[in-house]
């Protein structure tokens, strides 16, 4: 028997599962609520319980129809009837099995009637146990249990088929070895070695949003660290596997892949946060230069931003994730820009600059700083701590989070007598230079400075 606090996780579906059973079908609660209740971590997604059963989709169909409160039918095809009752979500898929076919990136699916069969189909042992309904008998015929108790991360058929048939599920490794502490065991890590280039028949969509889950458990190093030893990361990320400089005997610099996945480890378990903080070094290895005794990568961060959104693009990442992770990595140096204290006018221009990622960079600059000196640390801590402060101070005396020139472009229009046009927006920038410069000047002022700066223009 398994433990007895699972019994809450299924008691929602002892209605459903009966409804199964008097039209003489199987029910079983399978995947990662399964596995989750059993080692007491919150299911991923709370509402959605995955079913599988014997009943071929018209007849899951017709048992939850009437009954649900919503069908869905999107995925019939692959054998997936989804609904909702009250306010829980299912989702039930007759016993099946799914096998990519060479250079294809869809799977070809056949249903079967034996639940053993459709668990071996599944990506790792973990993930390959089930819960016949009603009731809670567990089924796990690959032994997922023992391995969950001993931390073993395996596959439930061999590694090369079961990879073969869905090549993500090599990459999905990475999550569940950073999320569970589980330890790959040999013959997983020899197929990703030889099976990786297959991962380029998976779309880019798929690759992107495990990349995104991966990234956001609360540790993601060791994932990280799989996925660039087994080669995996080449097939879909080479920039990360480029930051594993080479020491130079001479010039001693540090690893930047180790700094790197240290910088989203330290981070917020923010998607866009923790992306810009994989991202935020891709350009040192082509700005890398060495002079006498120190090596450089001058505007790494200007080459990094363009290499950082070429690359999420390629991922087919929206519009709005590039532009923000690709704005966070040019910006991630400003910090360091001011150097000899912060001054009103330095903290206006950074602000301005940041705009609405101001928190996720100050967050970034924060990680960034993997230093074992403890003396440099508390150094740079106390630099942010002060900019911070001066940030705070300046919100209380100024609208600091709406920089902005003190008169618009109508009212400019309107004092210089001019319409719609490039010296509105010269006038702007004059104003803004003068709103950084120097904060609040008040109105009366700055139509003054204005008129005199306009009869100072030619014609």
């Amino acid at each position: 028997m398994i433990p007895a606090r699972l019994a809450p996780l299924i008691a929602s579906a002892e209605e459903l599962a009966t409804r199964f059973a008097d039209a003489g079908f199987s029910l079983y609660l399978v995947g990662g609520s399964v596995r989750d209740a059993i080692v007491m971590s919150p299911p991923a997604a709370e509402h959605d319980l995955d079913f599988t059963t014997d009943a071929r989709p018209d007849e899951i169909e017709g048992i939850v129809r009437g009954w649900a409160d919503a069908v869905w039918l999107q995925g019939k095809r692959f054998g997936t009837i989804g609904c909702r009752y009250r306010d829980q979500r299912y989702e039930i898929t007759t016993h099946r099995a799914e096998v990519y076919q060479a250079g294809s990136r869809k799977p070809s699916v056949s249903f079967g009637d034996d639940v053993n069969a459709d668990l071996e189909r599944r990506d790792f042992t973990i993930n390959a146990m089930a819960l016949r309904l009603p009731g809670l008998d567990l089924v796990d015929p690959f032994h997922g249990l023992d391995d969950l108790a001993a931390r073993r991360l395996r596959t439930p058929m061999a590694p090369e088929i079961s990879f073969g048939d869905d090549p993500l599920r090599m990459l999905r490794a990475a999550r569940f070895i950073a999320t569970l502490g589980l330890v790959p065991d040999s013959a997983l890590v020899d197929a990703v070695h030889s099976g990786a280039s297959r991962l380029r028949i998976v779309s880019a969509e798929r690759i992107r949003d495990e990349i995104d889950k991966l990234l956001v458990v609360p540790d993601p190093s060791e994932g990280l660290w799989f996925l660039v030893r087994t080669g995996l990361a080449d097939q879909f990320l080479p920039e990360l596997s480029a930051l594993a400089l080479e020491q130079d005997p001479i010039h001693r610099h540090k690893d930047v892949l180790a700094h790197t996945i240290a910088v989203v480890a330290k981070s917020a378990p923010d998607r866009q946060l923790r992306l810009a903080a994989l991202f935020h070094d891709i350009g040192k290895p082509r700005t890398r230069s060495f002079d006498r005794s120190k090596v450089s990568f001058h505007h790494h961060e200007v080459v990094g931003a363009r290499m950082t959104r070429e690359r999420m693009k390629a991922l087919r990442y929206s519009a709005a994730d590039v532009d923000v992770v690709g704005e966070l990595v040019a910006l991630h140096l400003r910090f360091h820009t001011y150097r000899m204290g912060w001054t009103d006018k330095a903290v206006r221009r950074y602000v301005r600059d940041a705009g609405p990622l101001l928190d996720r960079l100050n967050a970034l600059t924060r990680s960034d700083c993997t230093t074992r000196n403890e003396s440099k640390a508390r150094a740079l801590a106390r630099r942010m701590d002060e900019l911070e402060r001066r940030i705070e101070d300046l919100r209380a005396r100024e609208e600091l989070d709406a920089l902005r020139p003190e008169l618009d472009g109508s009212e400019v229009m309107e004092l210089l007598g001019v319409p719609p046009g490039p010296a509105v927006g010269k006038a702007l920038a004059f104003l803004m230079e003068i709103r950084l410069e120097e904060g609040i000047i008040g109105a009366v002022e700055c139509r003054r400075r204005l008129v005199a700066w306009w009869a100072e223009q030619p014609d």
